[in-house]
């Protein structure tokens, strides 16, 4: 096999409608585009969304709220997540996301560590916030949480 050999696979590719090109086309004379009109001119046609006049969907149904764009985001890990790894473990974002612990959230803001489930291993927590519940689950198996400021 050579590079100049190859080529798709058969009916992989069609070619192109050649509109305007004569009767025996098919496609000849209007071009598929029918007689006169808005969509038989150049350039024809309407906006997406508009409904010939009628007010559009888009301004019939009703907003609500508003999306904050200063909101803080962070990564959930529940206590449950880090009940199976080993004694002595320092759990931090990097940690937890190297380890597949959680999902990554867009523009975060740290790691938050919530109290769902139990933990029986003293760990080294490291995290932006801590739920009270978690807080106290994880200093009752002997570990610390300590809360980062910079977050």
């Amino acid at each position: 096999m050579r590079i100049d050999t190859i080529s798709p696979a058969e009916g992989a590719r069609t070619s192109e409608k050649r509109l305007g090109r004569g009767i025996g086309s098919g496609l000849g004379k209007t071009s598929g585009k029918g007689h006169k009109g808005q969509w038989a001119r150049s350039g024809g046609g309407v906006r997406p969304g508009f409904e010939g006049g009628q007010m559009p969907l888009a301004r019939r149904i009703p907003k609500r709220g508003f999306n904050n764009k200063f909101r803080k985001e962070y990564v959930i890990v529940n206590i449950s997540a880090l009940a199976d790894l080993p004694a002595g473990t320092v759990v931090d974002y990097g940690f937890v996301m190297e380890n597949g612990l959680c999902k990554a959230v867009k523009n975060n803001c740290g790691l938050k560590v919530l109290g769902d489930g139990e933990i029986k291993v003293a760990l080294t927590v490291k995290a932006a916030k801590f739920s009270a519940q978690a807080k106290a689950a994880i200093e009752q198996a002997g570990g610390t949480a300590e809360t980062l400021e910079n977050a």
